[in-house]
């Protein structure tokens, strides 16, 4: 096989962290616990059991984080209803792409399969994967490697061989901890210092990244 190019979701491929940033908040607030926006930009992508340490480690042992999720998750389909859930720009040129080079194409997102799916039809992506890896499908999420060390063995691809697209920090590390080549494309934040080592290539813009095949 040759490359793959295995996709984050949230942030990356749809215009969603945004909601994010209102959503946690809201929901910790709910329950009684200030988030700032920087916590919150903290949590993208980031899955268990990392996410529920997190939580503890901000708000105490009695945290409930599955309760704030839970609600999280209601106000994020309430903010998404409002506001609707746009493409990030070229995404769908970039797939198109990839696709017409006959270059294999999956996702490895944060989110459980049934909502993954539900988001894909409704804005007419889904038949642009191959294979589609979700959080629920491995033992511990982003920046574990356990989603991309799946993905590239579904793909029964080579990790060198993997572009990883992602737009957090915690995607990053899990890409490159499975021995992706992680293409950075920033959405609520520039690129941090920090992410220069696991980085493959920075792109501002999605199609940018037709210029690897070229």
């Amino acid at each position: 096989m040759g490359s793959c190019v295995i996709f984050d979701l949230d942030g990356t491929l749809i215009d969603t962290e945004k909601y994010y940033r209102i959503a946690w908040p809201a929901a910790a607030e709910k329950f009684g616990y200030e988030m700032t926006d920087e916590m919150a930009l903290s949590l993208r992508s980031l899955g268990r059991p990392h996410a529920p340490k997190q939580f503890r480690e901000w708000f105490g042992e009695s945290c409930d984080y599955g309760a704030i999720r839970e609600y999280r998750k209601q106000l994020m389909e309430e903010l998404i209803e409002k506001g609707g859930m746009d493409l990030k720009e070229g995404a769908i040129e970039l797939l198109t792409f990839l696709k017409n080079h006959n270059i294999t194409v999956a996702m490895a997102t944060a989110n459980e399969y049934a909502r993954t799916e539900r988001y894909l039809k409704k804005i007419g992506l889904f038949h642009y994967f191959d294979k589609i890896i979700c959080a629920d499908m491995v033992k511990a999420g982003k920046p574990s490697p356990d989603i991309y060390e799946y993905a590239v063995k579904a793909l029964g691809a080579k990790p060198e061989k993997c572009y990883a697209v992602e737009d957090s920090p915690n995607g990053v590390k899990s890409a490159y901890g499975a021995g992706c080549k992680v293409i950075y494309v920033p959405d609520q934040t520039p690129m941090e210092d920090s992410l220069q080592e696991y980085v493959y290539r920075v792109v501002e813009k999605l199609i940018d990244i037709t210029t690897l095949f070229s």
